[in-house]
């Protein structure tokens, strides 16, 4: 039987629910750090609300202004983030592993956000334009008011990850990411006595609404790392009592194999995988390695993370992403096919109150149909449970002679070989049959100085894998092994770079 869920917030300013907080869990820790003695807790968080409140407002900020985040400090960003949607702002985090070299390039970024000033951990470049708000100006403690104001909007600006073109950027609602973060909540069932562990990058949607967000509205404690950190993972994790991990792909596979007698802590109910394509091999092999549910899921900014996910308790089904949660969805039948099946998978489309209704800019209208249906990008099917099964980017499809090729197919044959620790396929051009497949491969402990002779073991099983699961048309004509495949924070390949000479690759091999 589940266990007790909390209560179901209902659309009212983000400070009250940080009032309602401080009340009902008091001295418990919202936020713990993986690697440093120090935690924030509930009541401290609407103690640092009312002190960020007042330097805001001594900088002339207003309800509705936009604030940058430009913060390394997962603790002290987690407190500003929700200090500034509390305030009535929109936030937009700053990727704090860039060096903004100088004030021009920070200004080109606050320009294009509309950014009314940045808060940040680190000094202000010089011939900076926008305003500076140094991040200690609202840690001190000295300053705090019960004066807060009664915000009517605020929220988060974000853009797309970019792995397939110009970024977009859009405009979520507190309301919205709420919502989002509550059904997350509600899907996992986070009570009071949970414990998050959260290495994913802060300035992306899945942290700030899987984590951060859910883990406040349910009323239970999170662990932010910064970064994901291979070494004595499972005692720490042991160590923290963590309940559920948050995590992508590339984390899992590095996970699926124990070093040396470590032990997998009991407690850990389940890992969470997202942002980029679980493998149907590594999701099983990692359950009956670690005994830990694995609950896949799939999202996109455009819908404050989360669209589907697999049950935690229910049938989860290898290769699907699990059926839709709180947004509707429907998969439209492509130009080349007059309905969408296992077969002919058709386009993703989405709506609800998770949803952007719009992207800031002009240029997208073509993505929302007069019924608010939001094109994904995304191709899949739906089987007779009304689970989600992808196949890929409408973008990445490739052409060959007329024949429709799905990277990801070949992708997840390709990821279930033994030693295989990353893998994208792309359409090449072609003379004759207009696009081909080509295949790059990351591989398990192997850099430029590996003997051939080893990796050449591993190309053969791809090669045997491939020959025995598709058509000679259907093939990759070239495997390239890598040294790294360019991803972006969170895990996505970036299949736009493949193609670069900054990837380096290792030994290429004709598969025809």
């Amino acid at each position: 039987m589940p266990p007790e869920s909390h209560d179901r917030p209902v659309e009212k300013p983000f400070r009250d629910l940080i009032e309602e907080r401080a009340v009902t869990r008091e001295r418990a820790a919202w936020l713990l750090g993986a690697r440093v003695n120090q935690q924030v807790s509930y009541r401290q968080v609407r103690e640092r609300t009312r002190d960020w409140a007042n330097v805001f407002s001594s900088v002339g900020l207003r309800d509705g202004d936009r604030v940058g985040l430009l913060v390394s400090d997962p603790l002290e960003f987690g407190t500003c983030f929700v200090s500034a949607l509390a305030y009535g702002l929109w936030v937009a985090p700053l990727d704090p592993t860039l060096e903004y070299p100088n004030g021009q390039t920070l200004d080109e970024r606050a320009t294009r956000l509309h950014l009314n000033a940045i808060v940040s951990d680190r000094a202000a470049p010089v011939a900076l334009s926008t305003t500076w708000i140094d991040l200690h100006d609202g840690s001190s403690g000295d300053t705090a008011s019960d004066d807060m104001p009664s915000p009517n909007g605020g929220g988060v600006i974000l853009a797309t990850s970019g792995t397939t073109g110009t970024p977009k950027i859009m405009a979520l609602p507190v309301a919205q990411l709420v919502y989002a973060a509550d059904l997350i909540a509600r899907h996992n069932e986070l009570t009071t006595v949970d414990r998050g562990f959260n290495p994913l990058p802060l300035w992306h949607v899945n942290a700030e609404v899987v984590a951060l967000l859910a883990t406040f509205l349910s009323g239970s404690s999170l662990v932010l790392d910064d970064g994901f950190h291979r070494t004595d993972f499972w005692s720490l994790m042991d160590r923290l009592e963590v309940t559920w991990i948050n995590a992508v792909p590339a984390i899992i596979s590095r996970l699926v194999t124990r070093h040396g007698d470590e032990a997998i802590p009991q407690r850990v109910r389940f890992i969470r995988s997202a942002s980029a394509p679980l493998s149907g091999p590594l999701l099983e092999a990692f359950e009956a390695q670690t005994n830990i549910v694995v609950v896949e899921s799939y999202g996109m900014t455009e819908a404050a993370s989360q669209i589907c996910a697999n049950p935690l308790r229910g049938p989860r089904k290898r290769g699907s992403v699990g059926p839709a949660v709180g947004v509707q969805l429907r998969v439209i039948a492509s130009p080349i096919s007059s309905r969408a099946d296992a077969h002919h998978p058709g386009h993703v489309e989405i709506r609800g109150a998770s949803v952007i209704k719009r992207y800031e800019g002009d240029g997208y209208e073509d993505r929302f149909d007069p019924e608010g249906w939001l094109r994904t990008g995304d191709l899949g099917y739906l089987d007779e449970d009304d689970y989600l099964f992808l196949v890929g980017r409408s973008d990445d499809v490739i052409n060959r002679g007329g024949e429709k090729i799905f990277p990801r197919e070949i992708e997840d044959v390709i990821l279930g070989v033994p030693g295989v620790l990353g893998a994208a396929v792309i359409g090449a051009a072609d003379e004759v049959f207009h696009q081909v497949p080509v295949a790059f491969v990351q591989l398990e402990n192997v850099t430029s100085s590996t003997p051939l002779d080893a990796i050449r073991t591993v190309t053969a099983q791809i090669r045997n894998e491939l020959a025995v699961t598709f058509v000679r048309t259907r093939r990759p004509v070239e495997l390239n092994v890598v040294v790294h495949l360019p991803v972006n924070a969170t895990g996505k390949v970036k299949k736009g770079e493949l193609l670069d000479d900054t990837v380096e690759i290792i030994t290429r091999e004709s598969l025809q």
